[in-house]
Formats: structure tokens, C-alpha cells, sequence
């Protein structure tokens, strides 16, 4: 059996709903898409993730939004990158302080809660959001663009709308990581049509799987 470890962007989870997809189709294969509910802070997710990586060995990296960055910062596997969210981190960072005013981590925690189910737990302090700089950082510092030898591709929506603030950014992405992105017809979230007619065939073709 061929591992895919999936990394699930901000809110997700074990039952999210695109790596659910792709195990569908990619199992009769002989591949298995793993993905794992992690800590929103990046500095205890990068810990949980390291030791995934050590446990399955897998072929390929798949990041999907905010987790696109913890793909980006494994080494030595090639990854897949769905609507990668570059530039959340900034926002993050350059918010933490309102943390400060009392309230205000109770209502993010209540307005961004994650839906039933097996998926990450979010709890918006100044540690974690300030934690989020190091860690663009550190994804960064594994692009082409600095140095990194890995196999990089990433997928963004024409209509996804967190490209009008920023978060999202296929410049960004070809500062880093030049032209090796593509685009389809659809929004952040990846409609089912595209995952099955772009991304899966990028995983076999990664995979060298006919």
C-alpha cells in the first residue's frame, strides 16, 4: 500500500470531506489517503505532523489551504497543494493583538467553530496567531525560491474569495514557487467535479500510477 498523507486546512479534520473523495478512487489502486485532525497551533501541529511522517512514510504530500503551509515544510517528499492559503499567517500575526481586548478570543472561537465531527479544534490566542509568522516562515524556507529541490503543485479556484483579501494569492505562490500552479472553474473549497478531473490525475501522475 502506497500512504498519501493529506493535511486538512483551518477547521478540518479526519472526516474532511476531500481526502474522503479521493480514498474512494485511489484505494482500489493501492493507495491510502491518510488524514489526521492536528492542533490549530502550528508550533504543536508541526511536532504531531513530523511524527506522522516518520510512522507512514509517505509518497506525497497533499496540503489543502491553511495546511498547504505544513505540507510546504516537510522535505523530501513531493506535495500537492489545493488553494494553499500562503498569506493567512500575516493576517494572523498582524491581528493577534486584538486578542488582548477581552472577549474577543471567545467570539472568534465561537464565529470560526468547526461543524460536528472529528475536526480541529480552534482557539484563536495571541501565542498561537503570533506562532503562525515562524511557521510561514518556515514553509517559505523550503520553496524554490530559497533553495528547496521539491516537487511542488499547487491548484487555485478562479472563484475562490479569499483571493480578494490576499489569503489566498497565485502570486504569492509564483514568488515562491514560480509556475508550476493551474487553475479550475470553482471556489476555495474544491467542488468535487475538480477533484476529480485535476487533482486526482496530479496524484497519479505523481505517483506513477496509470
Amino acid at each position: 500500500m502506497v500512504n498519501v498523507l493529506y493535511i486538512h486546512g483551518m477547521g478540518g479534520g479526519a472526516d474532511s470531506r476531500i481526502p474522503a473523495l479521493l480514498r474512494q478512487e485511489l484505494g482500489p489502486r493501492g493507495v491510502d489517503v491518510i488524514v489526521r485532525t492536528y492542533d490549530f497551533d502550528p508550533v504543536t501541529a508541526s511536532g504531531q505532523i513530523a511524527g506522522w511522517v516518520t510512522e507512514l512514510s509517505p509518497s506525497l504530500i497533499i496540503g489543502e489551504s491553511l495546511g498547504a503551509l505544513h505540507a510546504i515544510r516537510i522535505k523530501g517528499i513531493p506535495h500537492i497543494l489545493i488553494s494553499p492559503s500562503l498569506n493567512a499567517p500575516l493576517y494572523f500575526s498582524g491581528l493577534a493583538w486584538m486578542t488582548f481586548i477581552p472577549g474577543i478570543t471567545a467570539l472568534l472561537d465561537r464565529i470560526y467553530r468547526p461543524r460536528e465531527g472529528d475536526r480541529q479544534p480552534l482557539h484563536f490566542t495571541y501565542r498561537t496567531l503570533k506562532n503562525y509568522s515562524g511557521h510561514r516562515k518556515a514553509a517559505i524556507a523550503n520553496s524554490p525560491a530559497k533553495g528547496g529541490n521539491d516537487y511542488f503543485h499547487a491548484f487555485f479556484g478562479r472563484r475562490d474569495h479569499y483571493r480578494k483579501s490576499g489569503i489566498v494569492s497565485a502570486r504569492t505562490w509564483k514568488k515562491y514557487f514560480g509556475e508550476s500552479f493551474e487553475w479550475y472553474d470553482g471556489t476555495h473549497f474544491t467542488e468535487e467535479e475538480h477533484v476529480f478531473s485535476i487533482v486526482l490525475l496530479e496524484i497519479l501522475n505523481v505517483l506513477n500510477i496509470k
